[in-house]
């Protein structure tokens, strides 16, 4: 409906100047380096004069507290009050959901519950988990793990609505695929409440950002960063990360060609994978030094409420790419909710409670495993200035696993692949909303040549805009959510009222049923 006159005011070639992107975890890591001149420099000096203009909007205090983040946390407070605090009592239900004990292969949709979660988290559960919590934690004090957990608890119940949304306002092609998320909750949604213009320049402009961030922090800061992880344990891509960024694009070409359906079948196997390698690395030095951690947590709790702290936990926000939106995983960005209207049901409330597990498993868990290392180890303490997050992270593992460098460069990598086959998915969509389902092919090039680029070139300005471009999409995002939070506050009653009294059954119960009678 919006591709006509929308091609006409953002021509494709809008986004071609988009491709060398960043991410705000670089505020982690040490200064990029400049480009050496001409055109790229070119490019990077123009963009940092528009990221020093974004920078004083996006983050301008109030009260001492950036505005995004009064934006983000704010949302997250009104929905787990509006919703009766879903991220706690549906916990449960949300497992059982996401084992399949309610799929029904006879549904519409795309895609596995399973598989739906594991898309969107493979786009989040990424770099922040290893570098910006070590910065938070260095910066911040061990209390900033604190307000990073509570937050993150806090953002299941924006991920419940912004995705409960998307299924709920998607649309089911006669070939059976699907097209969801925000840019369609938003037209459609607020239509419906007598909104349509607002809605659909709410729309335009979440698809606009989405595809910029896509473009960045969802491709060129993965293939670039993961290629300085690997190089470091692979003597032989040393000096050739043209050749890193070629084998990547040619596997990121293989997996994004297939759609949501291929994208979700890789990450269903990736995630558990990535994360249990993590996972299991942290578990070992936690069990290691299992008298510590008592410790530890009181270190933290005591910490807490220290203003280096507050100010510690904030900044963790912003080093960790703020894609997890407010310490958590990209919770009230939207991103998530493209992911998961590819689900198989016809239940929205059903696919919003499998979402809200999300800034759970990613904020919670894995963060707080981190954070844990981290404390128990004591590099914090030590940490000396010019130090980036990634290598805190390392000096933490590698006091105790001295093989570590070798987990951290296959997690890294593997963290960056599934975050960009993913965020591939995100920006197709929001091709798509603007310029036709039929021109998505011309943005899969763009997206695969991006891997490349990212690999072999660093331009910081640039890139830093495309993370400024992800956080924005909150803005849009959670103010959809604001409007059509009663729309969604009625669904989950309902939802609830029919779970509560056994009219949902599990489709193994259901099948037994059939076959008794």
């Amino acid at each position: 409906m919006t591709q006509g006159w929308i091609s006409s005011l953002v021509p494709p070639a809008l986004f071609s100047m988009m491709l060398p992107l960043h991410s705000l975890l670089v505020l982690a890591q040490a200064p990029p380096e400049e480009p050496s001149g001409g055109f790229l420099a070119a490019i990077d000096a123009v963009f940092s004069q528009i990221v020093a203009v974004l920078d004083r909007i996006l983050f301008v205090s109030i009260a001492g507290v950036p505005l995004v983040v009064l934006w983000l946390i704010g949302g997250a407070v009104f929905f787990t009050i509006r919703m009766g605090f879903i991220n706690f009592r549906a916990f449960g239900h949300a497992i059982d959901v996401v084992r399949g004990k309610y799929d029904d292969p006879s549904e519409p949709g795309e895609v596995t519950h399973f598989q739906a979660l594991s898309a969107a988290l493979s786009a989040t559960v990424g770099l922040g988990n290893i570098a910006g919590v070590a910065i938070a934690v260095s910066v911040g004090g061990p209390g900033a793990v604190f307000w990073m957990t509570i937050a993150g608890l806090l953002g299941m119940t924006s991920k419940f609505v912004e995705c409960t949304l998307g299924l709920k306002y998607r649309i089911v092609r006669p070939d059976g695929t699907v097209a969801g998320g925000p840019m369609y909750y938003l037209s459609k949604g607020l239509s419906e409440r007598g909104m349509r213009p607002l809605g659909q320049g709410l729309a335009v402009l979440f698809s606009i950002l989405c595809i910029g961030g896509s473009l960045g922090g969802g491709n060129m800061f993965q293939a670039n960063q993961s290629f300085v992880a690997v190089a470091e344990v692979i003597p032989l891509l040393q000096g050739r990360a043209w050749l890193y960024g070629l084998i990547m694009a040619a596997l990121v070409a293989l997996v994004i060609i297939g759609g949501i359906r291929r994208i979700g079948a890789v990450a269903g196997a990736l995630v558990p994978a990535m994360c249990f390698v993590y996972v299991v690395a942290s578990l070992w030095i936690l069990l290691t030094n299992f008298t510590a951690i008592p410790a530890a947590f009181g270190t933290i709790l005591v910490g807490a409420f220290s203003p280096q702290a507050m100010q510690g936990g904030f900044i963790g926000v912003l080093v960790q790419g703020v894609r997890r939106a407010a310490f958590s995983n990209e919770a009230g960005v939207g991103s998530a909710a493209i992911a998961h209207s590819a689900a198989r049901t016809d239940e929205p409330v059903r696919e919003g409670i499998v979402a809200l597990l999300e800034p759970f498993i990613d904020t919670v868990v894995i963060c707080n495993m981190t954070a844990l290392v981290i404390v128990i180890t004591g590099v914090y303490n030590t940490a000396s200035e010019g130090v980036d997050g990634v290598q805190l992270t390392l000096n933490a593992f590698s006091s105790v696993i001295s093989w570590f460098p070798l987990i951290l460069a296959l997690s890294v990598l593997l963290f960056a692949f599934s975050t960009i086959i993913s965020w591939s998915y995100y920006g197709e969509q929001s091709w798509g909303y603007l310029f036709g389902r039929n021109t998505t092919l011309a943005y899969k090039v763009l997206f695969v040549s991006a891997v490349f680029v990212g690999a072999v070139v660093n331009l910081g300005a640039v890139l830093d805009f495309s993370d400024m471009m992800i956080l924005s999409m909150a803005f849009p995002n959670m103010l959809g959510g604001f409007i059509l939070s009663n729309q969604v506050a009625a669904d989950l009653k309902d939802y609830m009222s029919r779970l509560q009294s056994g009219q949902m059954q599990p489709e193994a119960q259901r099948a037994k049923e059939t076959t008794t009678f």
